[in-house]
């Protein structure tokens, strides 16, 4: 049962992964804000390898920051 939960989330957080990073590829934005998301996603990817419910939880502050137009500051 626990099992099964895990792969739901797993699945769950990369579905939202991939249209995180659909949505940060097509935002109008400067090159350096791109990237500066385009790391925070990396950081998201990377932590949940290691710990996936903390992956979720960032990936929801991302994608709501980007619902709110909230965008890091470029390089």
């Amino acid at each position: 049962m626990e099992r099964d939960s895990q792969l739901e989330l797993y699945q769950a957080v990369a579905d939202r992964l991939k249209e995180a990073h659909t949505r940060v590829r097509e935002l109008q934005v400067p090159e350096g804000v791109r990237m500066a998301l385009s790391r925070k996603l990396l950081a998201v990817t990377a932590v949940a390898k290691h710990d996936l419910a903390d992956a979720a939880r960032r990936l929801d502050r991302l994608m709501n920051d980007l619902d709110e137009g909230r965008f890091p500051q470029g390089d």
